[in-house]
Formats: structure tokens, C-alpha cells, sequence
């Protein structure tokens, strides 16, 4: 019989990074160089008037807390306001590549970590305050965080985890009753907007700067208490520490890498900002920033502005971005090493791991689940190609071809009219006339293949709607929901968060939030555009 739920604030919390690993001995919160340490213990910073906007009882749940009232003691501790005697909050140290340059020191300037909360299944979860203060290394910022991005942070956060997409999840979203002044575009207009604090939560918040800044010190010593303590707590089958299980660690970390970023591509998720500092040690999304949802398939978008003049993080360029991370975090590794070369390997393990992670989705988005004389990759490939020249919604493209599917595959004198319904449906006004026509060709193959599946209609049209999200987190929507909880209005975002925690389903009471985006929409900062702020 599962323990009653308990409230944060008599929640008992365990330390294994700070226990583990060297603190800085030093509490002064200014910015500030902390060469030689693993982490910076740091005291969150109160605020006004705490009160909880926004709460995962799914996440709640799995970590046994029951859901406190609007004000109180637990609030207190989502917003910072109160430190449990059990808790040693923490600003880790990490470097990373940013924009493919290093940037030297950079580590949790926004966030601190509260400790890890054991659950009542066993597992331990970090949690983790984003907007609570200043740490050494807030560099020329507040360590705030405004609602709106908060509230994005929160909201998809929760949507990855329920579309099966590795990450990092969010508990709680708590306003502050205080402003934070931003510069949303960094264009020289700032203004004062809400602040808020969200609870982020995982097994470990890691990621591939905490080498990368050992490395670049030759903190060697460092180095190795950390990866012994990673592999340890988070990679215990792979055995005692030494040269050959750190490639082994390096292979895993290399899979789950290449697992996640399948799952954004399949899904249609641009991360905006993959610096090696934002990529998780566990295979996890984590920093949901300049984030966004693709709507017309172009590979080459992305919705961070700071990226507009190389679009190193554009969609298409998201598996190549995560090679080259990986390989960044190879040579942080190669001081453990006896072979730098013995890390090569896991590199091309990362490649055909993706490949066939990101195949294998495909294959279930479009129903083709029984293995065909033929390899289906050519087909695959020939879909994105079209996809991209035709510039159609991928989300409503794939959901309407599941609805189709059974009346195509049973009624083929109908197969052309009812292809025009599909892509009339996933068309934007701007998609190119060619491109519907490539894809137009594609479907016709496609549905050839289809016909070798052994399944019948029925059974491959529910497989594919169990695949192939109605609702994702696009921009608008978050938008739309920012817009009305800065006014104090928190219906939408209900709203929003309820129907996202059931993306394959039909909902139809909640048609509109599965409609492509609005013409409106197409330019409009923060629905089209955001920045590093956002």
C-alpha cells in the first residue's frame, strides 16, 4: 500500500551531489571565478508574495506530495521563500560551447538546486528553483525569471513528458508579486513584466558543461570525482570506475543523446539553443528557452532570434548539433582515458542509434510496423524531402493521414479526393505548388507500401493515432496563455495544461487548440519569434 502524500515543507530531502562533490567554501553571492569547485552552496533570495499559479498533480503523484493551497509553508519553499532544515541548496559550476564558442564559466545563474526528494518508488529527484536568485554565477543578471518564460518552461515541460519525449519535468509554477525588468529582444525596450519561479525536476540536472569546465581548467582530479560520482549514482551497471567503463559511460550518454533528439525530430520540437551547457548527461531536454513547435515543415527554421544569422540550431541542423556536443564532451572526457580514440566509436554508435531511433517512429507514425522485402528508408527519406517541399504542418499532416488511412486502404476509388483533403488541411497558405505535388507522388507509394501490412485498416489507423500527436505546445498557444496570465486570467493555461496532458486523444471540445497557426501569429513576436530571454 503506497504512503499518504506528504506536503513540500515536511518533505525530507537528500544531498548527494553536494555530499559528493567539492563546494566552494565561499558564500559570498557576487559574481565571481570558482575554479577548483564542483558547485557553490547559495541561499535562495525571499520574495513578496509567493502564491502558486500552476501545479503537475501527475508529477506530484509520482514523487508522493499532496497539492498545497495557494499560500502557505510548501509554497514558500517552491518560491524560495523557506529552506528545509534537510536541504543544502546549490549553484553547480559548468562551462560550454555557446553558439559553437566557448564561453568559459558560465553555471547556474538562475537556478539552484533545493536537494533530491526520494519517492515512494525508490527513485530520488532532484528538485531544482529557476528564478529564485543570485548565484557567483549570474554574471550581469538578477537571477530572476519573468512569467513568460516561466509559464513556457512549466508548460512544455509537462507536454514532452506526456508525448513520450525524454526530459526534464516541471512541478510547480509560482508567482512572486514582484516584477523582473527584461529586454525580451534585447532591441534596448525594457520593461517591467510579472516575476514568477518554477520548480524544475529530475533525477539529475548534469549536463555536458560540468565536464567541459573541469576539462578546460586541467582539474583532472575534479574531473574524475565527478564522472565517478555520475556513473555511480546514475549508470551503476556499468561497474566500479575506471579507463574503460568511462567509454562505456561515454557510449550510453552518446545513446540517450541520440534517443532524445529522435524524439524532437519525430515530434517536430526545436530546442533553439543547444549549447553544450543545455544538453543534460541524461539524455534528458532540458532549458526550455527560445523553444518551438514546427508548423510549416522547414527544416531550416528556428524560433531563437539570436540565431537568425547562422541557424546553427535550426531543426534540420539538431542531430549534427548533438554530434558535435558529443564530441565536445569527448575530449572533456579524454584526460580519463588511456586511448583518446577509444571514444570514436560511441560517435558513430550516436549516428546509427538516431538513425534508427528516429526510423523506427516514423515507421509507427505512418503504420508500417511489419518489416517489408524492402527497406523502407528510401520511403522515409522521400517523405521528409517532400515534407519540407511542400512546407505543410507536420502535426496535422500526420494526424489527418491516421484518420485517412482506413478508408484509403478500404475505399481506393476514393484514395485521390481524399489525399486532397489531407493536404488541403495541412497546407499554409505559403506551401509551394510543387512541393504538394512531390508529396501528392509520395503518398502514392506510401500508400502501395501500406497495402503490405498484414494488420487491417482499423488496427493500422488506431496504431498511427496512438503515434501522432492533435495537440502540441505551439508558440501561439503559449503565447495566448502568457498574454491572459499576465492580465491574472489562469484559464488558459488550465486549460492548455489539461488538454497537452492528453495530446493523442481527440478532445473535441478542445478542436481549436489543434488548429495550424493563424495567419496573425506568423510574424508575431513571441508566437513566431522569441530570444534567449523568452
Amino acid at each position: 500500500m503506497s504512503a499518504s502524500p506528504v506536503s513540500l515543507d515536511q518533505a525530507p530531502f537528500q544531498n548527494s551531489f553536494a555530499d559528493a562533490l567539492r563546494a566552494d567554501p565561499s558564500r559570498e553571492l557576487q559574481p565571481r571565478q570558482v575554479p577548483g569547485y564542483h558547485y557553490s552552496p547559495v541561499t535562495p533570495t525571499a520574495v513578496r508574495d509567493p502564491h502558486l499559479l500552476a501545479w503537475s498533480e501527475e508529477l506530484a503523484a509520482e514523487l508522493g506530495l499532496s497539492r498545497p493551497p495557494t499560500r502557505g509553508p510548501a509554497v514558500e519553499v517552491l518560491a524560495g521563500n523557506r529552506v528545509l532544515p534537510s536541504m543544502r541548496p546549490f549553484a553547480a559550476r559548468y562551462g560550454g560551447h555557446q553558439f559553437g564558442n566557448w564561453a568559459g564559466q558560465l553555471g547556474d545563474g538562475r537556478a539552484m538546486g533545493l536537494g533530491e526528494l526520494p519517492a515512494p518508488d525508490g527513485r530520488a529527484w532532484e528538485i531544482q528553483l529557476k528564478g529564485a536568485g543570485p548565484t557567483p554565477y549570474s554574471r550581469r543578471a538578477d537571477g530572476r525569471a519573468v512569467l513568460r518564460s516561466s509559464l513556457r518552461e512549466f508548460l512544455c515541460s509537462e507536454a514532452m513528458h506526456h508525448l513520450g519525449v525524454p526530459t526534464t519535468r516541471a512541478l510547480s509554477l509560482v508567482g512572486t508579486g514582484e516584477p523582473v525588468v527584461r529586454d525580451m529582444f534585447y532591441d534596448g525596450n525594457p520593461r517591467p513584466e510579472p516575476g514568477a519561479v518554477v520548480a524544475r525536476v529530475a533525477p539529475s540536472f548534469v549536463r555536458f558543461g560540468n565536464f567541459q569546465i573541469l576539462a578546460a581548467h586541467g582539474e583532472t582530479e575534479q574531473l574524475r570525482e565527478l564522472t565517478d560520482y555520475v556513473i555511480g549514482r546514475f549508470f551503476p551497471e556499468l561497474g566500479p570506475p575506471s579507463a574503460d567503463v568511462y567509454v562505456r559511460f561515454f557510449g550510453d550518454v552518446c545513446r540517450r543523446t541520440a534517443v532524445m533528439v529522435a524524439h524532437w525530430m519525430t515530434v517536430g520540437f526545436v530546442h533553439g539553443v543547444m549549447n553544450t551547457d543545455n544538453m543534460s548527461i541524461l539524455g534528458l531536454t532540458i532549458d526550455y528557452g527560445p523553444y518551438g513547435w514546427l508548423e510549416p515543415y522547414q527544416p531550416d527554421w528556428t524560433p531563437n532570434t539570436t540565431d537568425f544569422g547562422t541557424h546553427r540550431y535550426a531543426f534540420g541542423q539538431q542531430p549534427r548539433v548533438a554530434l558535435w556536443n558529443l564530441m565536445m564532451l569527448a575530449q572533456a572526457l579524454s584526460p580519463l582515458v588511456a586511448d583518446v580514440q577509444a571514444l570514436r566509436p560511441a560517435l558513430d554508435e550516436y549516428v546509427r542509434v538516431f538513425t534508427a531511433t528516429r526510423n523506427a517512429q516514423l515507421r509507427r507514425k505512418l503504420g508500417l510496423t511489419r518489416q517489408a522485402s524492402v527497406d523502407d528508408a528510401p520511403l522515409l527519406d522521400s517523405l521528409l524531402e517532400a515534407l519540407a517541399a511542400a512546407e505543410v504542418d507536420m502535426t496535422v499532416f500526420f494526424r489527418r493521414l491516421a484518420h485517412r488511412v482506413p478508408a484509403l486502404l478500404t475505399r481506393p476509388a476514393e484514395a485521390d479526393e481524399a489525399l486532397e483533403a489531407l493536404l488541403t488541411a495541412a497546407a499554409y497558405p505559403e506551401s509551394a505548388a510543387e512541393g504538394l505535388r512531390q508529396l501528392r507522388e509520395w503518398l502514392g507509394r506510401y500508400l502501395l507500401r501500406l497495402r503490405q501490412e498484414p494488420a487491417d485498416a482499423a488496427g493500422i489507423g488506431a496504431g498511427m493515432l496512438a503515434a501522432n500527436p492533435k495537440y502540441v505546445l505551439r508558440n501561439y498557444l503559449a503565447a495566448q496563455a502568457i498574454e491572459a496570465a499576465e492580465a491574472g486570467d489562469l484559464a488558459p493555461l488550465n486549460r492548455l495544461f489539461e488538454v497537452l496532458k492528453r495530446p493523442f486523444d481527440e478532445q473535441p471540445e478542445h478542436e481549436e487548440l489543434a488548429a495550424k497557426r493563424p495567419e496573425w501569429a506568423r510574424e508575431k513576436p513571441g508566437s513566431a519569434t522569441l530570444s534567449c530571454s523568452s
